[in-house]
């Protein structure tokens, strides 16, 4: 018997050695599941685009847009553990392919919980294709409007608002209809804004602007100088910006105007640009750490 059991014993230890020497070659790092009770967001480095993840203390995901194509894909794996393949939800802020094009990749590799977008349709083959992956995995779907809240965490309230539509977006332009929304974890807030213009802005600084006030802004349309408008930022009255753009991205985004503008009312900012994926992590008490995920 004991002769039996060592053999096993150093097989089993040899195949575990093995495995281990591949997965260094192969240059796997095998994450931990964070246990810090804090709740973390990922700026993602997706190009031109946007893609954010939020993870809350109990490790429930939220995926905020997915970029243009692949890439969320390998950003994903830099910031989740190895084996973790659950977003409980995807919300797609509006349909342009910068936003949705790498969703439905994500439903391919990830088991999705919940969709949620606005009402705002395109003819696109990148929606079209989006749209039969939800059919075919079979991923529960729904329309936002405003008022609408989404519980992550009920211990460390960690919750997302929905701040925008308040209306039926149907035959709208898509960068309109865009979701806004607002994370809230205890005390520390991120507010997403999709590519809303200066149009909606204003609606929402007259409609609610106290729901607007947020520690940390997302700016719309990637820094586009018709998003972000003076009124909307004095409103939020952000400690941080946060702008996802491509380097050298033939919009020119972020535009002159917009950092103007924040440089102005004394806003510090951050990019995917300079950066690459950002995490951003709070105990839902102090403000917001940074850092760049290497």
């Amino acid at each position: 018997m004991v002769t039996v059991y060592m053999s096993y014993h150093r097989r089993t230890l040899s195949v575990l050695f093995g495995l281990l020497a591949a997965l260094i070659a192969a240059g796997v790092l095998l994450q931990p599941v964070k246990n810090d009770g804090k709740t973390h967001m990922y700026m993602l480095n997706i190009g031109q685009g946007d893609s954010f993840l939020i993870v809350a203390a109990n490790h429930k995901k939220l995926l905020i847009d997915g970029g243009r194509d692949t890439t969320v894909l390998s950003e994903l794996s830099k910031v989740l553990p190895v084996g973790d393949q659950t977003i409980d939800v995807m919300i797609a802020t509006h349909p342009d392919a910068d936003h949705i094009g790498g969703l439905q990749y994500v439903l391919q590799r990830y088991h999705v919980g919940l969709f949620l977008t606005s009402e705002v349709l395109t003819d696109t083959k990148t929606f079209t294709d989006l749209y039969k992956e939800l059919l075919k995995e079979h991923i529960p779907s729904y329309y936002v409007r405003h008022g609408m809240i989404l519980t992550l965490d009920a211990v460390t309230g960690t919750t997302f608002t929905v701040l925008f539509p308040d209306r039926d977006t149907s035959g709208w332009q898509t960068n309109p209809a865009s979701v806004v929304g607002k994370l809230q974890t205890g005390n520390r807030s991120i507010l997403f804004t999709g590519d809303s213009p200066s149009s909606v802005e204003h609606f929402l600084v007259q409609a609610e602007p106290q729901a607007l006030h947020a520690d940390v802004l997302k700016l719309g349309h990637h820094g586009s100088k018709y998003s972000s408008s003076t009124e909307y930022l004095q409103v939020v009255a952000p400690v941080l910006g946060l702008i996802s753009a491509g380097i050298d991205n033939k919009y020119g985004h972020p535009n002159v105007e917009t950092l103007g503008r924040l440089q102005d009312l004394h806003i510090p900012w951050i990019s995917t640009q300079q950066k690459g994926t950002v995490e951003l992590t709070t105990d839902g008490t102090a403000q917001w750490t940074w850092h760049s995920v290497e």
